[in-house]
């Protein structure tokens, strides 16, 4: 069968600010199933580039691929409606709703016709089934019916992550899950993560390395709008360069 094609896919992808280069000619892939770390220090352009795939920024030259299809020039609402979603955009609960009904709701914009926005969503079991089974999946079936503003951040988290399973994406774009979480959520998110493996293509953004490299089926590091070097973890994190630009002598 040979090489089946990547889920998403940058191909010389570059944006430029001025004179600064943000994104130097990126290049990486995502295979269906595999979850791909992007680590680099701060200022290395990461978040630029997320913001390239999700949509909210053009890149100047260059191509996004989703699925086999040019992307590079839909916005950001397309992109997820063919099944490229992302985590924590800042709007993603509504405090006052329950979990439940924050998953019925993202449940119900996929729907064909997401009319009576707030009329009935609680009710319908046909919202609320998929949304149930997503809140199971990342293990908050008993916090259903809390205001999603009393749940802790890790769960607020994790309730962002239903969100997005919800809208049955064919990959997502983690960006910083674990910002802000303290140790022990954060070990729950990263077994959170590991339980999704393999069901989705996955492209993980994040700073603490030693979820990455407990995560990774690939790392890619980003300096300075470059990938220096991408591939197995174990052969990344004894990559000299890497070391040298990244994490520093004690990594």
């Amino acid at each position: 069968r040979g090489m089946t094609e990547p889920v998403l896919a940058l191909d010389s992808v570059r944006k430029s600010f001025g004179a600064l280069k943000v994104t130097d000619d990126v290049s990486l892939s995502v295979a269906s199933g595999e979850l791909h770390a992007l680590i680099g220090p701060n200022g290395a352009g990461k978040t630029t580039l997320v913001h390239q795939i999700s949509g909210m920024l053009k890149p100047d030259s260059g191509a996004i691929r989703f699925r086999g299809e040019d992307i590079s020039a839909l916005t950001p609402e397309k992109r997820a409606r063919r099944g490229l979603a992302r985590t924590f955009q800042i709007t993603s609960t509504i405090a006052s709703l329950s979990a439940l009904e924050n998953v019925a709701l993202g449940v119900q914009a996929k729907a064909s016709h997401p009319l009576s926005f707030f009329r009935n969503a609680a009710g319908d079991e046909r919202l609320n089934r998929p949304a149930r089974a997503a809140l199971d999946a990342v293990g908050l079936s008993k916090r259903a019916h809390v205001p999603a503003g009393s749940l802790s951040h890790g769960e607020k988290r994790a309730l962002e992550i239903a969100m997005t399973l919800a809208l049955e994406p064919a990959a997502i774009l983690l960006d910083e899950p674990l910002a802000g979480v303290g140790k022990e959520e954060g070990e729950r998110l990263i077994a959170l993560l590991k339980s999704l493996k393999g069901r989705y293509a996955m492209l993980l953004v994040e700073h603490d390395m030693e979820a990455v490299f407990a995560l990774a089926d690939t790392v890619s590091v980003l300096v300075y709008g470059r990938v220096i070097a991408s591939g197995d973890p174990a052969v990344v994190r004894a990559d000299p360069a890497v070391r040298e630009a990244y994490l520093g002598e004690e990594g």
